[in-house]
């Protein structure tokens, strides 16, 4: 795969930018690969997704996002990201006691599904474990009190650890504490969760017992990013399946579990591809 750089970007929308980013790139040799853009024309904002092969390009890459700040940024009031391929994400999973998404993100990960590296796996109990260990990837658990009286030092042993694995996202594999303002702001917007409801209805615990007392039709499984409010951050991806009224809440369980791990496992990919932007607590995501 040839080196290219990606850029993310919004602004509010105006004419030209379009034909000025593109001028930029094919100007200084860049072989664009990759165009898509959409405006939201209720708030007049622009938002696009632009890759282009870095063989030829003129500007060393160290300089390319000094120039775009230069060149666009002010002038359009600007706010991009800029990302190169052969850098990979380095995704640290977080997980409780229940096994079925963390499998499978490690299946993905070890069929070359993915160009990311996985340098740690963090929980609050030892039971999964022996997965980490088949996977080969070290395990760390760190035991939170019933009461949470450890919790903050507990967040920052595992703030070192991600900072020593130079880990860029983490993603929450059915963890079940609620993560702090500390971590998230840390990590704004590259924390992902999924959450085992079709949200926003259902949210907390138990929402599966929830939707079989409130007698639905269907059920389903939504992955977002973290932020402080619980089970609100922007939503990257969501599925459902039917149900009847023969389910019980066991039965629930299961179909959604099958949900829970092609969300996340959606989720994540778009996520290591750079094809998701986020604005006013909302999601673009890019085909």
């Amino acid at each position: 795969m040839k080196p290219t750089a990606i850029l993310l970007l919004h602004c509010p929308d105006q004419q030209g930018i379009i034909s000025e980013v593109t001028k930029f790139i094919t100007d200084n040799k860049g072989n664009i690969v990759y165009l898509d853009q959409y405006v939201d024309r209720q708030d007049s904002v622009f938002f696009m997704r632009i890759e282009w092969e870095l063989d030829n390009f003129l500007i060393p890459r160290e300089k390319i996002q000094e120039y775009i700040d230069i060149l666009y940024a002010q002038r359009y009031k600007m706010t991009f990201n800029l990302y190169f391929n052969d850098v990979r994400p380095r995704m640290a999973i977080f997980v409780s006691k229940m096994s079925h998404c963390l499998y499978d993100l490690l299946a993905r990960y070890k069929a070359g599904e993915w160009n990311v590296d996985i340098p740690c796996i963090l929980s609050n109990h030892e039971d999964l474990r022996y997965i980490a260990d088949q996977f080969d990837i070290p395990f760390h658990v760190w035991s939170i009190a019933k009461d949470h009286s450890n919790k903050s030092e507990v967040e920052d042993a595992e703030m070192q650890l991600l900072k020593k694995h130079k880990v860029t996202f983490i993603v929450l594999a059915r963890y079940m504490q609620i993560i702090s303002d500390k971590m998230i702001s840390a990590y704004p917007h590259h924390i992902i969760n999924i959450h085992h409801s079709f949200l926003p209805a259902f949210i907390g615990a138990k929402p599966y017992h929830q939707a079989w007392e409130r007698g639905v039709k269907i059920v389903g499984a939504t992955s977002h990013y973290v932020t402080s409010d619980l089970d609100a951050g922007p939503i990257i991806e969501q599925d459902v399946v039917r149900i009847s009224h023969k389910d019980t809440p066991e039965s629930l369980v299961l179909k959604g579990r099958d949900l829970e791990k092609i969300v996340l496992s959606r989720a994540v990919t778009k996520h290591i591809e750079r094809k998701i932007l986020t604005y006013n607590n909302k999601t673009i995501i890019f085909s």
